[in-house]
């Protein structure tokens, strides 16, 4: 039974870093296509949580399920997830501070969205 769960957590881990890479790709075509800043802080959004914090709690899951690493694994595992609650914590507070410091200095010009 403890080796059918360490499988289940391994694959689950592996599918949770695929979806990152998923976020990642998709935040990087975005990144090119957006043109207005508003609107490319978006893209970064996605790929700091989608393609930083989903590949932690990935491997955070391969970790656990990982037999060989003894009781390492959980350290492994643990730091995964705390760098994980960090992440997603620090993240949308840096996209925030910056959107307010550059609307309050008016560094970008604001675009009138074409509606599409």
């Amino acid at each position: 039974m403890a080796t059918m769960l360490s499988w289940i957590l391994v694959v689950l881990g592996q599918v949770l870093v695929a979806i990152g890479i998923a976020c990642d790709l998709i935040a990087a075509i975005l990144m090119h296509r957006l043109r207005s800043f508003y609107l490319r802080i978006h893209a970064l959004t996605v790929g700091s949580i989608g393609g930083a914090v989903v590949p932690l709690i990935g491997a955070a899951l391969i970790a656990a399920g990982s037999d060989f690493l003894g009781t390492y694994r959980w350290y492994v595992a643990g730091g995964a997830v705390v760098t994980a609650a960090i992440t997603f914590i620090m993240a949308g507070a840096g996209t925030h501070a910056i959107a307010r410091a550059v609307l309050r200095t008016r560094a970008v010009e604001e675009e009138p969205s074409s509606g599409a």
